[in-house]
């Protein structure tokens, strides 16, 4: 029982970080000068707006599937750099308002789930175990979910959010060299997420994650039980 209610809490958090990351991403070209992503309906709590069929639904199932780490994508958001009001800057700040509003939504869960320990005792009489059991489990999913969404598309690889932060920094064929990676970013994640690991014992990620994820985590969860 407590497997499947962690499986549901664990599905609403992604499904909600990927909605409000996408739609974070669309926001903020609009608020930039690019009306495009809001004319296609981005800037939308509706999942339906954000998911992509292979990338959102049957690449995690068939990772899922294999047993190994699960990794999802939505539909890009369309931004055209030409109507942005300064398109070198603005690049950078509408590929950061994806993982920035996931470190807020971890920082509310934070909020909420400490708000939720704080409450009377008559409260939690009425709610009963399994009412509890969930809501805390939800607010511990959300904080972890946001925040490994948030550092996974950090990571400087196109088109990851964390290359908009490298692009401004190289020209010419360094930067045509580094565009041309996106062809090949879902051999590498393959590479990185099962090979390394399962054949020579090295998980990068897991070494990525210790030394960000985990320490926000653990600091965050420690304020919201404290």
């Amino acid at each position: 029982m407590y497997d499947l209610l962690s499986m549901i809490t664990s599905a609403i958090a992604v499904a909600f970080a990927i909605v409000v990351h996408e739609s974070a991403h669309a926001l903020a070209a609009y608020l930039l000068g690019d009306n495009t992503a809001r004319e296609r309906g981005r800037i939308s709590f509706n999942p339906l707006a954000h998911i992509d069929p292979f990338g959102t639904v049957i690449l995690p199932l068939l990772m899922i599937a294999a047993g190994g780490p699960v990794f999802a994508f939505a539909k890009p958001v369309p931004v055209y750099l030409g109507n942005l009001k300064h398109p070198k800057r603005d690049e950078i700040l509408v590929s950061l308002a994806g993982p920035a509003s996931n470190i807020l939504l971890a920082l509310l869960a934070t909020l909420l789930l400490h708000a939720f320990g704080s409450m009377p005792a008559s409260i939690y009489v009425t709610m009963g175990t399994g009412a509890i059991d969930f809501a805390v489990l939800l607010f511990v999913s959300s904080i972890s979910v946001n925040l490994s969404l948030a550092f996974f598309n950090l990571i400087p690889i196109p088109p990851f959010d964390g290359s908009s932060l490298l692009v401004p920094f190289l020209k010419g064929k360094a930067l045509r060299t580094y565009y041309e990676l996106q062809r090949y970013t879902m051999p590498i994640l393959i590479v990185v997420l099962y090979l390394l690991p399962s054949v020579l014992h090295i998980d990068l990620i897991d070494m990525y994650f210790s030394a960000t994820v985990d320490p926000l985590f653990f600091m965050l969860l420690r304020f919201a039980l404290g």
